[in-house]
């Protein structure tokens, strides 16, 4: 699982009445409006075609890169890497690609749904309760691979439905007719951790540090 999070700073201004101005009439204080990844803010979400995909792979690897908030190794290596993954991930039947768009590219999440069988399985075995095997025999489990977002989206509103990764991972579940989605994460990736779980995610059923299954990675589950 790859979560991206931008580090780019943000700026506040802060703005106050003239020297000597009166202050304004007291008003009964209204609803506070919200603030954070709104579709207020006019993101688009919207999923892309495999051709479309080919199409925007150069601004799916700037978006990748932007929001690694990584140096120039970032644009190089390991953009390509993503790209390779991404290319090899679009190859899966079922597979579906989620952008946010304003006037520019601002988020992105992609994943696909598995059978209880087929070579979709690799990365998964031992991993996974029997719960969610029968889910896949049923069509109903649905893998996401990667969401990369802005960091605003992890620090702000995470429980809000419009916050941008919730409304992403809802609609691939969605769109799919899932009714659970599951991902791998490193174990050490505790950033990747934090993130998914301010989200909604949470570890697998009987996943408690005494009973975790050993190995390099840690599942995660989101119900619809």
């Amino acid at each position: 699982m790859i979560v991206n999070v931008s580090a780019a700073p943000t700026t506040t201004k802060l703005l106050g009445r003239p020297v000597g101005s009166h202050p304004p009439a007291t008003r009964k204080p209204g609803p506070r409006p919200e603030r954070g990844s709104s579709p207020r803010e006019g993101q688009r979400v919207r999923p892309l075609t495999r051709r479309q995909i080919e199409d925007h792979l150069q601004e799916l690897g700037d978006l990748y890169a932007e929001t690694s908030g990584g140096g120039p190794w970032v644009w190089n290596q390991a953009r390509s890497a993503f790209l390779r993954r991404l290319a090899a991930d679009a190859r899966r039947p079922g597979f579906e690609l989620l952008i946010a768009e304003t006037t520019a590219l601002t988020g992105c999440a992609y994943g696909f749904p598995v059978g209880g069988d087929g070579p979709w399985w690799e990365g998964f075995d031992g991993y996974l309760p029997g719960r969610l095997l029968r889910l896949a025999a049923s069509g109903r489990l649905f893998v996401i691979s990667g969401i990369h977002v802005p960091s605003r989206v992890r620090r702000q509103n995470q429980d809000r439905a419009w916050n941008l990764a919730r409304r992403l991972q809802k609609r691939l579940l969605t769109d799919h007719g899932a009714a659970v989605a599951v991902t791998l994460v490193k174990r050490s990736d505790h950033r990747t951790v934090e993130a998914l779980r301010s989200w909604g995610w949470r570890y697998v059923e009987g996943d408690t540090p005494r009973t975790a299954p050993l190995g390099p990675f840690r599942v995660l589950v989101l119900d619809t």
